[in-house]
């Protein structure tokens, strides 16, 4: 809700999260549909965390990656006219943190994140099908780790029924893909 005029007014704003495991380009995904659509995209929280933190996550930060996160996406979303581009979200935070950090994932952001999702107008699901791209911070640089996380990324979309575009191919086909869907979206708020 904002005000205008001495108005409350509702803010419409279409939640679109890039999603999939690592090295997927969903951070170029999200720069590239921001600038196509011309509205903003929030970054993935836990790569300042890591930069700023040397290179390391305990358990003890699960929360305080939940929450600046929520902090990226919710900037994002104020400065939003339409629609706005996450560039991951907290059902990601809850995934890497049960297989990180078994049982670590603190309640409250297990909570948020079912809530945002069922906010969310669509998940474009990233495939595994590109060069996986080495980065200290990425875990599962083998086939069978990148298709246990492919698997485990799609059932968490799956298993809630939550709206999602399949995003495969080379670069081209990925933002033709991602680019129809999101107009499709954006089509019927019209």
């Amino acid at each position: 809700m904002e005000e205008v005029d001495g108005h409350t007014m509702s803010r419409d704003i279409q939640r679109i999260v890039v999603f999939g495991p690592e090295s997927t380009g969903k951070t170029t995904l999200a720069q590239r549909l921001a600038a196509h659509f011309q509205e903003p995209w929030s970054p993935e929280f836990v790569r300042e965390f890591w930069d700023v933190r040397g290179g390391t996550v305990a358990a003890e930060d699960l929360g305080t990656i939940a929450l600046g996160q929520l902090a990226n996406e919710e900037l994002a979303e104020e400065r939003a006219q339409r629609v706005m581009f996450a560039d991951t979200d907290l059902l990601t935070c809850v995934l890497w943190d049960d297989l990180l950090f078994p049982g670590a994932c603190p309640p409250w952001v297990r909570t948020e994140a079912e809530e945002r999702a069922r906010s969310s107008a669509l998940y474009l699901l990233c495939d595994t099908d590109i060069p996986f791209a080495p980065d200290p911070q990425r875990s599962f640089p083998d086939e069978s780790g990148r298709a246990m996380c492919r698997k485990l990324w799609r059932e968490t979309l799956e298993q809630r029924g939550l709206p999602l575009v399949d995003i495969r191919g080379d670069w081209a086909a990925r933002e033709a893909t991602a680019i129809a869907a999101v107009a499709a979206v954006l089509a019927r708020k019209q």
